[in-house]
């Protein structure tokens, strides 16, 4: 058999198959699969495989065709007693579904913070969440560890049901719930000069952001990766800083986000300098750039756009 008659046999065998099962559900034209995520290569000749190996790729194929769906978990908890406050925190767990996401990407939440973050969607979708409720306040017994594996549950079951509504989820209010407290914590020690310990937090937040991005705006990954490449380069770190900047720039030139284009090219042509890089077109592109929209582009440098981010 020859394998233009193999491609077509295993369609048709699998064709067969589904016929005989029951239908497929229809997939709703938001969701994303891996293969979505993926950037896939020119796939190899037909007349390169063996027989084995196209069945090798067949399954693997299908094995990525899978819905992605975010998933949280809060495995743990923890007490924590101050001079004046005591209080519980939730260690609160962000992974995609789907083999090729490994990652664990964690955030500690108090109950006062989920309190907050329903009370604002409340305010923008209060009739879609109506059968969404917040685990209830406790006015005593708050420590009893029982009660803090009981409320865990119900605030992880209560995270599932938010996702699930599109409107939610969609909503920039979403990722702030799970990187809001880190970012201002990261920008803060970046403008005390502490860039070791911001570049920490902000590994977690853009480790989680990376997860939220298929259902937010593409540029959401932008300020956080701004202020890495800010962070590396007084680190003396030319590498990391050119990767963070050259990762940041691609979203600004596909979603036109004028206010960090120009900061992040200054950037990477001194840093390009730097590291013995070829800067002749992103030389090119900063000068079109200042040309065309000449009193229109920021004139600041990407440390001084990261530093008033979030003042």
């Amino acid at each position: 058999m020859c394998l233009q008659d193999f491609f077509f046999f295993s369609g048709a065998f699998d064709r067969t198959l589904v016929e005989m099962t029951e239908p497929e559900p229809k997939r709703d034209p938001e969701d994303r699969t891996e293969t979505d995520l993926m950037d896939p290569d020119e796939p190899p000749s037909c007349s390169s495989l063996t027989t084995n190996q196209l069945q090798q790729n067949l399954r693997a194929m299908k094995k990525r065709e899978r819905p992605i769906r975010l998933l949280f978990e809060i495995p743990t908890t923890r007490i924590i007693e101050d001079v004046l406050t005591k209080y519980v925190v939730y260690e609160v767990v962000v992974m995609r579904s789907g083999s090729f996401d490994s990652r664990r990407s964690s955030v500690e939440r108090r109950y006062s913070d989920f309190s907050r973050f329903h009370h604002k969607l409340l305010e923008e979708f209060n009739e879609e969440l109506e059968d969404v409720v917040l685990p209830r306040k406790l006015l005593s017994g708050n420590f009893c560890l029982e009660l803090i594996s009981e409320r865990r549950l119900g605030l992880q079951d209560y995270l599932a049901k938010l996702y699930a509504v599109r409107c939610v989820r969609h909503s920039p209010r979403f990722p702030e719930f799970f990187t809001g407290p880190e970012q201002k914590r990261a920008h803060g020690l970046l403008r005390g000069g502490q860039f070791r310990l911001a570049v920490d937090q902000l590994q977690t937040v853009l480790e989680v952001q990376e997860k939220l991005l298929p259902w937010q705006n593409p540029t959401l990954i932008v300020p956080t990766l701004s202020a890495l490449a800010v962070c590396y380069r007084d680190l003396e770190e030319p590498e990391q800083a050119f990767t963070a900047a050259q990762r940041a720039l691609a979203p600004t030139r596909r979603y036109g986000l004028k206010r960090y284009r120009a900061s992040l090219l200054d950037l990477l042509v001194d840093l390009g300098y730097q590291l013995g890089r070829p800067v002749a077109q992103l030389q090119e592109e900063l000068t079109v750039l200042r040309d065309a929209e000449r009193g229109e582009v920021s004139s600041r440098s990407l440390k001084e756009l990261v530093v008033q981010e979030f003042t």
